[in-house]
């Protein structure tokens, strides 16, 4: 029988689960795990959304840290990548059909996994293009999901080669002549770590980039004309005042200072319109603030801690303390 989680010398995986495959509502394998708490009284699930090009095993860590805290953690590779079914002929394309598939996959999720095996309440920890469907989604979760943390969101775009204005407008006309499975890039060399965007902690670098040399069917590569379509018409949707008021799940946006993926100042400016998020800063941090160093990592842990769970108002006394 073939394995579904993939373990590696300093990634290893953590025990008491269940992992497997669920389908889609259009007939799609996802991949999943849910990680039980050893604590004796669970204090709840968190629903665990990843970012572009990411995978279950990536989060082994932060899945330690939860289920340590007598939290379980119930987790999924977004279709099209990770180990989950791929859309197009061609695995190494990021693609999606619709950016609406995305929700109605955390809505599978939810009914066929979550609701039936692991234990209220139930909470959202979601990272970047995780943290969009999360805000996409959150009008009509809010009677399912009890706390949202969102670290990242991809809200904008920063650190291209081109113009967020010009990637749009390349993905409009590409998608208008029937172009819309093709990449607008190739895929680029890796990054060594003195480049790279995302963290400023070698170990974890390098952690990942070891999954990713010895599982190298999990990794993903430059998105396609139809992905980055379709997710910026949904950041528009999203972001505007209307959608940020119809949002009433109690909400933290975590947001890295040096994030140079999604613009810092596009994830402050949602924080005055979004009126059920509080907004801290993690000053210093990269995008992946998950896997950044401990000074930043903790501080990013430590405000999910104080609000998830715990009541409004030690989340607003603990948490404000991470932005100064």
């Amino acid at each position: 029988m073939e394995p579904v989680l993939f373990s590696t010398p300093d990634n290893p995986i953590p025990e008491n689960r269940a992992e497997g495959f669920f389908e889609t509502h259009d007939g799609h394998r996802l991949r999943y795990a849910v990680f039980r708490s050893d604590a004796p009284v669970a204090k709840g699930t968190v629903v665990l959304l990843q970012g572009r090009n990411e995978y279950i095993e990536k989060y082994f860590e932060t899945i330690r840290d939860l289920t340590a805290s007598g939290l379980w953690v119930a987790t999924f590779d977004l279709r099209g990548q990770g180990g989950s079914d791929r859309l197009l002929k061609n695995r190494q394309y990021g693609h999606v059909r619709r950016f609406i598939d995305y929700e109605h996959d955390l809505d599978t999720f939810l009914e066929k996994i979550v609701l039936p095996d692991t234990r209220l309440p139930f909470f959202i920890l979601a990272h970047s293009t995780g943290a969009l469907i999360a805000m996409s989604a959150a009008p009509y979760l809010s009677t399912r999901i009890e706390r949202m943390v969102l670290t990242a969101p991809f809200i904008g775009l920063s650190g291209q080669a081109a113009s967020e204005g010009t990637i749009r407008a390349l993905a409009g006309v590409a998608c208008s002549l029937g172009l819309g499975s093709f990449p607008l890039t190739r895929k680029l060399k890796e990054q060594p770590f003195r480049d790279n965007p995302l963290t400023s902690d070698q170990t974890r670098f390098e952690r990942n980039v070891g999954v990713a040399a010895a599982h190298p069917e999990l990794t993903l590569g430059p998105p396609t004309a139809r992905w980055l379509h379709d997710s910026f018409l949904t950041i528009d949707r999203v972001t505007s005042p209307n959608h940020l008021f119809s949002i009433t799940i109690p909400t933290v946006v975590i947001a890295p200072t040096r994030d140079e993926i999604v613009p810092y100042i596009a994830q402050e400016r949602i924080s005055r319109y979004f009126r059920a998020a509080q907004f801290v800063p993690i000053n210093g941090a990269r995008h992946e603030v998950l896997q950044e160093r401990d000074v930043y990592r903790k501080a990013a842990l430590a405000a999910f801690h104080a609000f998830i769970p715990g009541s409004d108002a030690e989340a607003v006394e603990e948490v404000e303390d991470f932005g100064t």
